[in-house]
């Protein structure tokens, strides 16, 4: 009886593929494992299961599967039911899912191998390309494309190789290749000949005149009292001898080497008591338990520094002794250096991370451990992507710093979001969700309002510390004055000896790093562009270059104007280094330290800054948005916000939201163990509402002025959003498209659709980009509204001039 697959591609493709397999393999599969498919012309992928069945295809033959590559499933059931669920709701394929969940090691390509063909005589007909290829392919047995393009000195061969094909000069064939290797530690131990004692010491005499290797047997007797395995490395260490020594021994038949498969990362810690906590936390925490009782999701709005981690650990460790798995999810990888310091206190080795910044067999790794449910994977600390891991058995998901942008992904599908795609996993675990914020979003403030979420306040700073002082300095004012120095007023830079004067750390904040965002010249007032997107080089003085932060674009600094050929160049706006380089003038016998995405480009960038900064070898750490978060420095008194209307100015529904956020959490590193904080804000409007309502910390406030304003204008909350964006290289089609598109969706949502629009940064990388946005009122189906958009998305895309075209939807766009 003929056997059937369905199985999931890793690409973009709406449905699954459905492929024979024989009754044996079809015994031997099970859901979740994969099987390497060819799609295509030639191409061969690794393909998850997702049914066995006898049912045959319609509309095509099925080929049959080239092999399993799995004992066991890779996947589970519950994670099968989550992207089901990321699939459906945020309207992308499930290979999209697919692709962004598993480590890419899991994701089995194939390399094309090219062979000669034995019966090929006339070479003659061959271009000087092809005849290099094949005089290669008479020294070697084969090639890779990899190897011809690095023959030819070419990227694009494969018209050459497709022209070699066709004169019948060579075969091809497509071989798959695993990509984790994982990682062997090298041991030694005796040969079993040498366990009585007479043959120790004939060995020892034996071994009399070889004074280095008799020193390395009598090492390996020290450390063998232990009863562990002994590293090679260990040995060579404590005999202080060369590995030459111990491969003499091995061959001379005394010792032997063997190997153990170990992780890569360990995390090596003592399980000390969990911390005592205060009334206030005993009291949050008593209450996010009833409130577990009652509900699945629970926010927790601590304001800055009142010591949420510490409930958190109750939490966990309450968790993990029901045998139950926790993932705990950061919004920025800087984040993960502190807590894991801070957890790894408590729990030791139980933990595992999971992050972009990782290794892929790295990842790899953890995949497994989570997938075994092992107790190294009992705690998983990551960004947002640890929501795809393998959880069996999850109990609790704590979200930290909830309201944060971190948690969306934008680019490349899914787009989701990963605090709604936690509590999604959740229902299917049966586990709980705790969302923890000092400034929680409008939306999960408003559920918990709504009685959708429970609801958890701690108001109390840890210690009793109180709220920082905030004051707004008038830059305006400053500047009529004259009592500017450079970027700073006076008054900061008062502000900032004090500190310093009395042994304390600042952290200074500025959203924009490299030099300088523009450069113009004085004469014509041309300022150089990216040739690639439509947005102006952002000059980074440390290589003395013009950088695109959009497509990464690089050229050196030019010495005149490009336009006018005068040389009278100008910097405008002022970014993280420009603020480290004046500070390094202004306070010379201090440390300046930089935290933004050019400085902590390693695996380990983070945390050497945060650990310098921890150790107070950094005076004052200038940095961009990644200081905002959660870190907690004891000893910064003073916390300086250089120009806060660069956040109010933005183009978005959210910015007074956002700029509340990144305010109140920046000011909330300031005074944390013992002494009262202070911060500066430096602004050109110190009486606009939200800085207003900054200085005095006033969230209630600030929640309902912006409820207010989304309902009279329509937005989240209250409506859904929905974000069509159209790129494209030729203006003129994306334009066409465009309207042809928006004329659809009027006929379809009426007065909801907004737009067409260009947004501000109107090409990316040659693109030109066009938004739609439509809205959806609260008692308008969500499923409806999708289903109709996927109907007019297909007419779309059947209309050949718009089929190049790439058409992104984005749900719940912000």
């Amino acid at each position: 009886m003929l056997q059937f697959i369905d199985v999931i591609l890793p690409i973009p493709i709406q449905k699954t593929f459905t492929y024979s397999v024989t009754e044996d393999e079809a015994n031997f599969l099970q859901k979740g494992m994969r099987v390497a498919v060819s799609f295509g012309k030639s191409k061969i992928y690794s393909a998850l299961v997702l049914n066995i069945h006898q049912t045959k295809p319609t509309l095509y033959e099925a080929k049959e599967i080239h092999q399993i590559l799995d004992e066991t499933p890779l996947v589970n059931e519950q994670q099968l039911q989550h992207w089901q669920w990321l699939s459906d709701y945020y309207m992308c394929s499930l290979g999209d899912v697919y692709r962004a969940s598993l480590p890419s090691a899991f994701l089995l390509e194939s390399e094309t191998i090219i062979n000669k063909n034995q019966s090929f005589i006339d070479t003659t007909i061959l271009t000087d390309d092809e005849f290099l290829i094949f005089e290669a392919l008479e020294h070697q047995s084969h090639l890779t494309i990899h190897q011809v393009a690095d023959i030819l000195g070419k990227k694009k061969v494969m018209p050459i190789v497709n022209e070699l094909l066709k004169k019948s000069a060579i075969t091809i064939k497509e071989e798959i290749y695993e990509q984790y290797k994982p990682k062997l530690v090298k041991y030694v131990r005796l040969d079993p000949d040498y366990n009585s004692d007479d043959s120790l010491e004939k060995l020892l005499e034996q071994l009399s005149r070889a004074k280095k290797q008799r020193e390395a047997v009598l090492s390996f007797f020290q450390l063998s009292t232990g009863n562990k395995p002994i590293k090679v490395k260990s040995l060579e260490d404590k005999a202080n001898v060369s590995s030459s020594i111990i491969k003499s021994l091995v061959d001379k038949n005394i010792f032997e080497f063997y190997h153990i498969q170990t992780d890569r990362i360990q995390f090596k810690g003592d399980t000390n008591s969990l911390k005592v906590l205060n009334k206030f936390q005993e009291k949050a925490l008593t209450e996010i338990r009833e409130s577990f009782t009652k509900k699945e999701v629970t926010l927790l709005h601590g304001i800055t520094s009142s010591g949420k981690t510490e409930v958190y650990t109750k939490l966990i460790q309450e968790v993990l002794d029901k045998g139950k798995q926790v993932l705990f999810l950061l919004p920025e990888i800087a984040l993960t250096t502190q807590i894991i310091t801070r957890l790894q206190f408590y729990f030791g080795d139980q933990i595992s991370v999971f992050h972009s910044k990782y290794t892929m067999n790295e990842r790899v790794e953890v995949w497994n451990n989570v997938l075994e449910n092992k107790t190294k994977a009992k705690i998983i600390l990551g960004a947002r992507s640890s929501i795809f891991l393998p959880f069996s058995n999850l109990g609790l998901i704590v979200v930290d710093e909830e309201h944060e942008t971190s948690y969306k992904q934008f680019e490349p599908s899914p787009r989701y979001n990963a605090r709604d795609a936690a509590i999604v996993l959740a229902k299917i675990h049966h586990a709980k969700v705790l969302l923890g914020s000092a400034t929680p979003s409008l939306e999960s403030y408003f559920n918990a309002q709504q009685n959708k979420y429970g609801f958890v306040e701690l108001n109390r700073r840890f210690g009793n510390v109180l709220l920082p002082k905030i004051e707004l300095i008038d830059v305006k004012e400053k500047h009529r004055k004259k009592e500017m120095k450079g970027h700073f007023s006076d008054r900061l830079l008062k502000c900032i000896q004090e500190a310093l004067n009395e042994k304390e750390q600042v952290i200074l904040f500025q959203n924009r790093r490299g030099f300088s965002p523009v450069v113009e010249c004085k004469t014509c007032g041309v300022s150089p562009q990216c040739p690639n997107c439509d947005v102006s080089l952002t000059y980074h003085k440390f290589k003395h270059e013009l950088r695109c932060h959009y497509c990464n674009y690089q050229r050196p600094m030019p010495n005149n104007c490009g336009a006018c050929g005068s040389n009278a160049l100008d910097n405008k706006g002022f970014g993280t280094e420009q603020i480290e380089l004046e500070l390094k003038e202004l306070f010379p016998d201090y440390k300046i330290g930089r935290m933004d995405l050019d400085t902590t480009r390693g695996k380990h960038g983070y945390q050497k800054i945060i650990g310098a900064f921890e150790a107070r070898e950094i005076d004052v750490l200038v940095g961009t948005q990644m200081l905002s978060k959660g870190l907690d420095f004891d000893n910064v008194s003073l916390v300086g916000i250089l120009n806060a209307d660069t956040m109010l100015n933005f183009p978005d529904f959210r910015a007074h939201e956002r700029a509340y956020q990144m305010m109140v959490q920046v000011s909330g590193r300031a005074g944390r163990s013992k002494k009262q904080g202070n911060v500066a804000i430096q602004t050109y409007n110190p009486y606009h509402q939200i800085l207003q309502q900054v200085s005095t910390t006033n969230f209630g406030e600030m929640y309902k002025e912006q409820l207010q304003e989304r309902w009279q204008y329509k937005y989240p909350p209250y409506y859904r959003l929905i974000k069509i964006t159209l790129k494209h290289k030729d203006y003129n089609r994306v334009d066409t498209g465009v309207n042809w598109l928006t004329k659809a969706l009027q006929n379809s949502f009426g007065e909801y659709v907004l737009g067409p629009t260009a947004p501000a940064v109107s090409r990316i990388r040659n693109q030109y980009i066009k938004n739609i946005v439509i809205k959806i009122p609260p008692k308008q189906s969500l499923i409806s509204t999708k289903k109709q958009l996927q109907k007019i998305k297909n007419t779309f895309e059947a209309v050949s001039d718009f089929r190049p075209i790439r058409f992104i939807i984005d749900i719940d766009a912000y």
